[in-house]
């Protein structure tokens, strides 16, 4: 696939414009096991040579490092990238966590950092990554609506915001799009988030588009993964759940064998099909994973195909809750 014919999407009435598929770079610095620098590297260059330009990291992947991978290919292709990233969940030296910050203070200091780390003199989409519930929106947005006044940041963006929370938000300042978990297995923003975020003008970008990994098919159990992955903790890959969640996953996987793609392209060609606003960002560490997504975005399914797949999901339940009960405490905030 061409770089210049990769297929493109809009996020918010602002007209930031990204790829249609983006890439998550978490993974390559945290929470899902070791990674190689080079290879790591490798990915984000052939990311860019095909033509997914839209990068997501934040502040608190590897407490940092995540952004100083990132500033290695700014440093030599920033024209051709949109940099997301994002403040809020604040982590200490060694990895602990502290909690969420949406203190105007805080918003200030927490771009700078990221800006210098980066390498670069602003950032195209500035995320509040989690809700402060201490913290009323209003002054957060308006400590990130100061930072586009100075030219350090482009567009505003908040990561697992209620409806009432994106409402009172694009009353300070226009958003440019909401991150949030969405996907096969994750459909609650259906419910309110998305048609708040369609009336208001505001992009979707699914993270954990591909259930962290699980919907590939890939993961049949939890022996398979490092002994520090974060899914080992995920109560959907744990006992029982993990074994009604592979019902659904082996489901998928048929449709996809029927459809002639890997379950993986199915999964985000259906989330691609659920609205031109909606722009899903895999993360992956490997370059033939890559392609593989990136070539989701070619797969058109028609209405057949996407009855075919509401169907399998109707019949299958999924079991355990997305985040552990602490996790759980600091979404749709």
């Amino acid at each position: 696939m061409n770089s210049h014919d990769f297929p493109r999407r809009t996020l918010g009435r602002q007209g930031l414009v990204v790829s249609a598929i983006g890439l998550g770079c978490m993974g390559m610095s945290d929470f899902y096991g070791p990674s190689e620098e080079a290879t790591n590297l490798a990915v984000l260059d052939h990311a860019l040579d095909i033509g997914v330009n839209f990068l997501d990291t934040a502040d608190m992947y590897g407490v940092g490092r995540n952004e100083e991978l990132l500033a290695n290919v700014l440093r030599r292709r920033r024209d051709e990238i949109v940099l997301a990233t994002k403040f809020g969940n604040a982590r200490a030296p060694n990895g602990d966590f502290l909690g969420v910050d949406g203190r105007p203070e805080y918003v200030a200091a927490a771009c700078d950092a990221s800006l210098k780390r980066l390498g670069v003199e602003h950032i195209d989409l500035y995320y509040q990554h989690r809700v402060d519930r201490t913290v009323p929106i209003e002054e957060t947005v308006g400590a990130m609506a100061r930072l586009v006044e100075a030219g350090k940041v482009r567009h505003l963006g908040l990561s697992e915001a209620s409806a009432a929370t994106i409402r009172r938000a694009a009353a300070v300042h226009p958003i440019a799009a909401l991150q949030s978990e969405y996907s096969l297995w994750t459909r609650d923003v259906e419910a309110g988030i998305l048609p708040t975020c369609r009336e208001l003008g505001i992009g979707f970008v699914p993270y954990s588009p591909l259930g962290r990994g699980f919907l590939t098919g890939a993961i049949q159990d939890t022996a398979s993964l490092a002994a520090n992955d974060w899914r080992r903790q995920n109560p959907r890959f744990q006992d029982a759940n993990l074994a009604q969640n592979l019902a659904l996953v082996n489901a998928v996987t048929d449709l996809a064998r029927a459809r002639g793609c890997t379950p993986a392209q199915l999964a985000l060609a259906w989330l691609l099909h659920r609205g031109e606003d909606i722009v899903p960002i895999p993360g992956t560490r490997r370059i033939e994973r890559l392609d593989e997504n990136a070539g989701a975005a070619r797969i058109r399914l028609d209405a057949a195909e996407l009855q075919s797949i509401e169907d399998v999901l109707a019949g299958h339940a999924v079991a355990g809750t997305r985040y552990p009960a602490a996790g759980m405490t600091a979404v749709n905030g």
